[in-house]
């Protein structure tokens, strides 16, 4: 298979950072992980982060001696935001590179595209992206959020500060409409009303018509699970109607794609969100973690989001149970995962859940002002309750599907 530089990135200027340390062994002897992301297209917000912390791990393992006295070589693949190459890479990356394993997808149509091809091949996945949860897959590791972790948290702390009445705006795919559902729940449950839900595809830019329904439907806050570079538009056009001193947002997904630095501060001051990392995190991991970014990578540097520290946690992970294995064979790495492994990060303390091959994590609630995060609330260990409600891989470890139907009838959700 022939890849043109624009499909296959690996030490590409944008992502330049030391090259990691030789241990002296031959190329073919050493470990193999493959990355595969969006470093262009329309999501690339969420994927150049995400690639300079992926590599950056690898260049940690490497430094510290490699795995098992080997090194780890990275080949990192460009989805462009086309599903047909995931699915492509995927398939690279298990029968081709022979890849230990595989750390990739942003959207939840991506992972559904990689999630049975590395099943198929047996080739471990982790999948480092907040999400609607359901995944339910002994092959496949999720260490970013689910709606049980921080829709259920951001839900009632914005309707506490600026009231009852709810209007929802969502991206057009499974991520958008199964949260829209998660967050129609906890509207309810904490005696609020949903006016209105609206969906748009992932290319949407014109958001005139629905601020004029929101204008006239008059909810107390907005809240977003708007995805992509195009939906950037939406906090652009809002600002500019003066919506934002009228009716305030929360968002379960801006800034992920560090979209509070695409937006003037006047357009993004007072916005909510919740997530498992903000580089506010006071705790010691985190200020060297960022002092060493900052050194390697100056002004430069992306600004830290959930999405680049769990790619970084996530590899960290994988190195971590392979270390404890003995071997970077994937059924005991998957038992060393599965064994209560867990790992002190940026983001605080991320222990794997057995049951359901997610992660248990800090949660954080973020006030935005003049384009920084300040974290406004905290919640420790808080488990991925909604994939529980429907996944028991100790009972059942046979199982590879995606239950998002199961999670939202389980919940009572309609």
């Amino acid at each position: 298979m022939t890849l043109s530089r624009r499909h296959f990135v690996m030490g590409s200027t944008a992502l330049a950072l030391a090259a990691p340390a030789s241990i002296g062994r031959a190329a073919s002897d050493n470990l193999k992980f493959a990355s595969i992301l969006d470093l262009s297209g329309g999501l690339d917000i969420y994927g150049a982060a995400m690639a300079v912390t992926t590599k950056l791990a690898i260049e940690d393992i490497n430094a510290a001696g490699g795995l098992l006295g080997r090194e780890v070589d990275l080949k990192m693949y460009d989805a462009q935001s086309t599903i047909q190459f995931y699915t492509q890479y995927a398939t690279q990356a298990a029968a081709g590179d022979k890849a230990d394993t595989v750390h990739g997808g942003i959207t939840s149509a991506s992972r559904e595209a990689i999630r049975p091809t590395l099943a198929r091949f047996k080739t471990l996945y982790f999948y480092n992206t907040q999400y609607e949860g359901g995944v339910c897959d002994y092959n496949n590791f999720c260490t970013g959020s689910t709606p049980a972790q921080t829709v259920a948290k951001i839900v009632p702390y914005a309707m506490k500060k600026w009231g009852k009445k709810v209007y929802i705006v969502a991206a057009d795919y499974n991520y958008g409409q199964i949260t829209a559902q998660w967050m129609q729940k906890f509207v309810d449950e904490n005696g609020g009303e949903t006016l209105d839900v609206e969906f748009f595809p992932l290319d949407v830019t014109n958001f005139g018509p629905t601020i004029n329904k929101i204008q006239t439907a008059k909810p107390d806050l907005v809240i977003s699970a708007l995805v992509g570079g195009a939906h950037v538009s939406f906090y652009r056009q809002y600002a500019a109607a003066g919506m934002m001193k009228e009716i305030p947002i929360a968002s379960t997904t801006f800034g992920v794609g560090n979209e509070q630095t695409l937006i003037s501060a006047e357009e993004g001051n007072g916005m909510l969100a919740s997530y498992g990392y903000f580089e506010g995190i006071d705790n010691p991991q985190n200020k060297e973690f960022l002092a060493r970014l900052e050194a390697k990578l100056g002004a430069d540097r992306p600004v830290m989001n959930e999405l680049a520290i769990r790619s970084y946690e996530g590899a960290m992970l994988w190195a971590e149970a392979v270390k404890a294995a003995g071997t970077a064979d994937r059924e005991p790495v998957i038992e060393a995962l599965r064994s209560g492994m867990s790992y002190d990060g940026p983001s605080g303390t991320v222990n794997i859940d057995a049951q359901t091959n997610h992660c248990s994590m800090n949660v954080y609630i973020g006030e935005l002002m003049d384009q920084t995060w300040s974290i406004k609330e905290s919640f420790v260990n808080q488990p991925p309750a909604d994939t529980q409600m429907v996944c028991d891989l100790n009972e059942n470890p046979n199982q590879s599907t995606f239950l998002f139907e199961n999670g939202l009838a389980a919940a009572g959700i309609k």
